[in-house]
């Protein structure tokens, strides 16, 4: 990742992620986590980081270790069932908080790791997406100095945006060179006029501080706040992907997310406010059974193929006790599946129409709804370009069964701060936490 609205944070040193003591248990699944006062020296080369991720359908905290080679191990997974959150947003403090503490314990108990501060993924519709570039004319001088970059990186960021929302990300695309574009290095270079060409993701203020509120009286500190595609997009696409030109699909339970690249460049990214929750949903209407049952009778038995289904086909329909109440097509359950997902996707390529054209690597599916039966065959029917099913990308430690779609923007969080603490911010990590913590919380609007 590059620049950011305000400069990065993360810390090459993180007293906030310590080895436990042996035998040292922390509280019960559920419990209130203890104020600790116990302190650590730690080496200063130290690289582990934590993800939080407060999804609609589960709640998922990992520990990783950024390894000297970029080699991502994971040290511990812990997740829990969402409850109060909705479309992606906290509706409600009290039960999310409990989630996140459950899902806190069992990461904790796994890695070994006393977790103080987490890279928290955020998402919802009030997220918003925008390219913009600044232009500076050097002055005097030819030659291209930091100076000059600083200078047009500031004229970029100052794009006007509702007064009511906060930057999360300013990534810087390209630079250009007196009309030369793709310039990824402009200082010593021979110019007149330098343009910043900035991808520029802003949300609503209230909605960004809940989470991170929400996240600190638990009590964490929030290091810094992640729009979730661009964190699973750093373990789900390739590098030659992201060149080609591809668009990542996170499909999840209340939102569906995006991110575009065209050659290398982060191009677009959104959130559609639907997900497989509303599958579910439309399921338990059109057949007038509880949203549990629907849920399981969509993953044990769903498909959104239902031209593929023998006619007369019938499947039974049973209640939470497994009483069996009644039958029906299984062409009719897999129709009702195929209509909204194809709903859903759709509202994507209406969103991205214009790049469609520049995508090369394709599109690329992933989130917990990716996995279900025949999802990239309606991708493919709606947007009519490649379509591929993917995970995260391959990490030590114990990640056989957290290499599916569902774990990749919350693996993608500790990538995302593994890349941020590579770039060497000019600015002290504490000066760098209390900048960016000032403009999240913030009352006074940009």
């Amino acid at each position: 990742m590059a620049d950011r609205h305000t400069e990065s944070h993360c810390h090459h040193q993180h007293p906030c992620h310590l080895p436990r003591k042996t035998g040292h248990r922390r509280a019960e699944s559920g419990g209130q986590r203890p104020h600790s006062t116990r302190t650590l020296n730690l080496m200063a080369k130290s690289t582990i980081y934590a993800g939080l991720e407060i999804g609609t359908h589960k709640i998922c905290v990992v520990v990783g270790e950024a390894k000297r080679d970029g080699a991502i191990k994971i040290l511990g997974v812990g997740q829990a069932p969402s409850r109060g959150v909705r479309k992606g947003e906290i509706v409600d403090f009290e039960k999310v908080q409990t989630c996140v503490n459950d899902a806190l314990v069992r990461a904790e108990d796994r890695s070994d790791v006393m977790i103080r501060n987490v890279f928290l993924g955020v998402t919802g519709a009030h997220i918003e997406s925008l390219n913009n570039r600044g232009r500076h004319r050097l002055p005097d001088q030819t030659e291209i100095a930091e100076d000059d970059v600083e200078e047009a990186k500031e004229i970029a960021r100052s794009v006007s945006i509702p007064q009511s929302n906060v930057f999360l990300h300013s990534v810087t695309r390209q630079y250009i060179v007196d009309g030369q574009e793709a310039v990824r290095q402009p200082i010593g270079r021979e110019g007149r006029v330098l343009e910043a060409d900035y991808h520029i993701i802003h949300g609503v203020r209230g909605r960004v501080q809940n989470a991170i509120r929400c996240v600190r009286e638990i009590p964490l500190e929030v290091e810094d706040v992640v729009f979730n595609p661009v964190a699973a997009a750093q373990v789900v696409l390739t590098r030659e992907a992201k060149m080609q030109g591809a668009l990542m699909i996170d499909f999840g339970a209340g939102t569906c997310d995006y991110v575009l690249y065209e050659d290398g460049m982060i191009t677009a990214s959104g959130c559609v406010p639907l997900g497989g929750d509303h599958i579910t949903n439309d399921v338990a209407m059109a057949l007038q059974i509880p949203n549990g049952r629907a849920e399981r009778l969509k993953v044990e038995e769903g498909s959104v193929l239902y031209e593929d289904v023998a006619e007369g086909e019938m499947l039974s329909i049973e209640d939470d006790t497994g009483l069996v109440l009644g039958e029906i097509e299984r062409a009719f359950l897999f129709e009702v599946m195929n209509l909204r997902t194809k709903e859903i996707l759709t509202q994507v390529r209406v969103r991205v129409e214009d790049h469609l054209g520049r995508l090369g690597a394709g599109i690329y599916l992933t989130g917990g709804v990716s996995m279900m039966k025949g999802v990239d065959a309606v991708a493919r029917e709606v947007f009519g370009i490649k379509v591929t099913r993917a995970g995260s990308a391959p990490v030590s430690g114990i990640t056989a069964t957290f290499e599916n779609p569902q774990y990749s923007a919350p693996i993608g969080l500790i990538r995302y701060a593994q890349i941020l603490d590579s770039e060497k911010p000019f600015l002290s990590p504490l000066k760098r936490l209390g900048r960016r913590m000032q403009e999240l919380l913030s009352s006074v609007t940009l």
